[in-house]
């Protein structure tokens, strides 16, 4: 009976061992990792940061200069091949300059950084560019710059180590025609525009200089290709007028800035005979004084523009300004007519090649102000701010203002019907 009752009960065990394991929790637990270094993942999660692209360094890298300029792009093709032309042309004056290697296959606004690393993994020691104020925006975004860097645009609040910017900023001609007019004793202004947007920045730039300086803003005209919104102009002491405009639009204008000269109210004046006939007004016609950026100016070989543009001052670089500047007569000019504007950059080229080798060397503060093809360059935090010539036109040509003036008294200039 006992063996009987042992083999019952061993019957009834094994059939409570088999039903609690059908009924178990699954196992929650993480598995054990994998030692299958080849595994591939399947997800990330989503604030993993992965890290750049491997830039490889090509075969034969060897210390060089990198321009990295967008040739090949149809928008800035043609200006990018003018800055890299005035570039080589001042390296091929100094035979201890180190190569200059172009990148060129890259679009500033996406993959300028990846144009930049390789560079740098090819044995730049300096790189010059990019060229847009977009490239150089999204070139700053890397916060890391080896080797000295030479942007060819400007941006506000950006103080990276070795990241410079030097640039032909419009905007600073404008500040710089503030100091310009307030250094002359000017100290009220009216400033035309057009609707253009480089107008309405110019504008902007100009203002802001002109009310950081003291100086009183009299009228703001928005010019709209009707004179009849330039009635009533009156030459009042010590005032001028910007042009915040470009050339076409200046060569519309200068006609109707012939203006009546303000009476002088602390001359007393003679007291009027009651029995005496009455004289016929004679109007007292003056020039307020203008002054203009290097938008008006196209070359002194279009003397027609010019004569319309008559007495307007303005600013522009030695290199189109002053032939017998030394540093203008030092460097080669390019081998193919270029356009004006192809011509700024061009000598921009020539200076950043010549900032280059200061970066270099590490003697910007020694060597600087730089008297240069673009003008006179100094440093301001990480920018090279260059300071351009003033010039007038004079006769269809433009000179500088300190050149003797010699006028063509017969030259027939015949203002518009100003009724008083």
């Amino acid at each position: 009976m006992q063996r009987v009752l042992l083999f019952v009960l061993t019957l009834f065990a094994l059939y409570a061992s088999a039903l609690a394991q059908s009924l178990a929790l699954p196992d929650l637990s993480p598995p054990p990792a994998s030692t299958d270094k080849a595994a591939p993942l399947t997800t990330l999660p989503n604030k993993v940061k992965l890290p750049d692209s491997v830039i490889v360094a090509e075969k034969n890298s060897a210390p060089h200069i990198a321009l990295l300029l967008p040739i090949k792009s149809t928008t800035f093709g043609t200006s990018a091949n003018a800055v890299q032309q005035g570039f080589m042309a001042a390296a091929s004056l100094d035979e201890k300059a180190l190569p200059t290697r172009v990148y060129s296959n890259f679009d500033e606004d996406k993959n300028v950084t990846t144009a930049y690393r390789q560079a740098i993994a090819n044995g730049a020691v300096a790189v010059v560019g990019p060229l847009t104020r977009n490239g150089v925006a999204t070139l700053a975004t890397l916060q890391d710059f080896p080797v000295p860097t030479l942007s060819l645009n400007a941006l506000d609040n950006t103080l990276e180590p070795n990241l410079y910017f030097f640039g032909l900023a419009i905007e600073m001609e404008a500040r710089q025609i503030a100091q310009i007019a307030k250094q002359k004793g000017l100290t009220q202004t009216i400033v035309i525009s057009s609707r253009a947007p480089l107008s309405k920045r110019l504008q902007a730039a100009f203002e802001d200089e002109w009310n950081n300086l003291g100086g009183k803003i009299l009228r703001e005209i928005e010019y709209a290709d009707d004179p009849a919104i330039f009635e009533g102009l009156v030459d009042t002491p010590d005032t001028f007028v910007f042009l915040a405009t470009d050339v076409d639009k200046a060569r519309f204008i200068r006609p109707y800035l012939l203006v009546q000269r303000e009476a002088n109210k602390d001359i007393a004046q003679p007291k009027a005979d009651e029995n005496a006939e009455p004289k016929p007004t004679k109007l007292t016609m003056s020039k307020l004084p203008i002054y203009a950026t290097s938008r008006v100016f196209l070359g002194n070989e279009n003397t027609l523009v010019n004569f319309d543009l008559s007495d307007i001052r303005f600013i522009d670089m030695p290199w189109l300004l002053q032939a017998d500047h030394l540093a203008v007569m030092t460097y080669p000019r390019a081998t193919s007519p270029l356009s004006i504007d192809n011509e700024r950059l061009y000598a921009l080229g020539i200076d950043a090649f010549r900032l280059t080798q200061l970066l270099l060397a590490r003697n910007i503060t020694g060597a600087l102000p730089l008297d240069g093809v673009s003008g006179q360059i100094q440093l301001r935090n990480h920018t090279f701010q260059r300071a351009a010539t003033p010039a007038i036109f004079v006769e269809g040509r433009a000179q500088l203002n300190d050149a003797p003036i010699i006028r063509n008294m017969n030259f027939p200039f015949t203002p518009p019907n100003i009724t008083p």
